[in-house]
Order: C-alpha cells, then structure tokens, then sequence
C-alpha cells in the first residue's frame, strides 16, 4: 500500500477537544482503511481477529532536494477549529451543524467546542502487510474499486495516489516497489527518500513504542488491545 497525501492523520490516542497524530499510519487506521475498500461495516470481529497477529512493516517517505538529501520536515501542522459556534437552534439547517450525539441529543456541555487537529504534512508512506495471497489479492482488488470513499486518517486526508500497490512475494520486493514509487519523475515531480522504518515488535533500533492500535472490534462500541512497535531510523533522519 502506498499512503500518500498532503495531509494525513493517524490519531491513537485523542480526546474530542484535542486530536493528535502519530509520525507514521496506525494499524488500526490501516486496518479501517481496508474496512473502508471492502465496505464492510459494523464490528468486523472475524476480519480484524485474522490481521491481529500479521506483520505489518512502515517505512516513511519525505521529499528530497536536488542533492538526494531529505528536506527537513515540516512541524506537525495544527489546525484550530470551533465546532457549534453561532448557529440557531430553530433554524433546521444550522441546527445540522451543531454537534450532537448519535442518538440526536445535545453533545455533552452543549454549545461550541474548541478543538485542534493535528496533520503530518507532505509525507508519504509504504504499508506492507503479511498474509496469505488471496487475501491479499482481494484487498488489493478492493483498494482499486473502494466500496467507501478512502482518506489517509481524517475525511481531508485525500489520497494523491492509488493505495492499492499490488501483491509481492516478498517484503524486500515490496519495499523495492516502494523506492521506485518514491524517485518515479513520470508520477510525481517530488523525488522522496526513505527517513524511517516502523517493524512490528522488538527488535534493535532507535525507539521502542507500545501503541493501543490493535483493533479487536470495530462499530459503536471500538476495542483495541496494545502492540509494540521498533522505529529505526535511517542514516539521514540520525
């Protein structure tokens, strides 16, 4: 999977007023994103329960200059919003807009919130998950023929690329894939290079992370359980 977008948001652990993101896709948001694809809804139980165990590596991608070196990388890009402000009560088409709960209530205070997001910006990203291949080949068919609208985190994280990269035999070959994505002239004009690489579990690195990002179950009522992931950063990003 090739993730790539002028902003993305991979949140793990945000509260309503202040919605965070990680420098790299969560599984969950992963997993959600191939929710998406195969328009499979409610508590996937039985899906998320087969990809629970599955390796998934990330490696990140930013631009470079003319020399092949990677160009620093913006701050994290936040964005202030007040939700709910001015509208009217009696008037039904602001009273859309103003937020509330699912079952149609007032949200919990009432009135305007104030919140910020957060965005990683200009980054691109290659996913490769383990599995078996004709698992793999009908998310792959999916990606390309999404039953639900796809977004890299948040619903203004537009994918700039297919997401669907094809099926490898390898995760080298994955990879390789990735770096051709990256340096390709024809689709892009921004050259990137890899800066880190996340692997699913402990290994030797440059940090060591324990994310509540395994999706046990999805819908209204979301279980996660913790995984640990390694970052280890490449030469450049040292």
């Amino acid at each position: 999977m090739w993730l790539e977008a002028p902003l993305q948001s991979w949140g793990h652990d945000s509260k309503f007023g202040r919605r965070d993101s990680l420098d790299f896709p969560t599984k969950s948001g992963v997993l959600g994103l191939l929710c998406c694809a195969l328009g499979a809804g409610g508590k996937q139980i039985e899906f998320l329960a087969r990809w629970a165990e599955r390796d998934m590596v990330v490696q990140a991608y930013v631009p470079q200059d003319r020399l092949g070196k990677p160009v620093l990388r913006q701050p994290m890009l936040r964005d202030f919003q007040m939700v709910g402000s001015g509208y009217a009560t009696d008037n039904p088409w602001q009273n859309l807009l103003i937020p509330k709960k699912s079952d149609g209530g007032k949200a919990v205070g009432g009135g305007t919130k104030m919140t910020y997001r957060y965005y990683l910006q200009d980054m691109a990203f290659a996913v490769a998950l383990q599995g078996p291949k004709s698992e793999l080949e009908e998310l792959q068919f999916a990606l390309l023929n999404p039953v639900w609208d796809l977004y890299l985190g948040r619903k203004n994280c537009v994918p700039t690329e297919l997401i669907g990269q094809g099926v490898h035999d390898s995760l080298d070959n994955a990879l390789v894939h990735a770096d051709r994505l990256a340096v390709d002239e024809e689709r892009s004009q921004v050259n990137r290079v890899a800066v880190f690489k996340v692997l699913q579990g402990e290994f030797e690195g440059d940090e060591l992370l324990i994310l509540n990002d395994v999706p046990i179950q999805f819908g209204s009522q979301k279980r996660y359980r913790d995984r640990r992931v390694t970052i280890v950063k490449y030469d450049s990003e040292k």
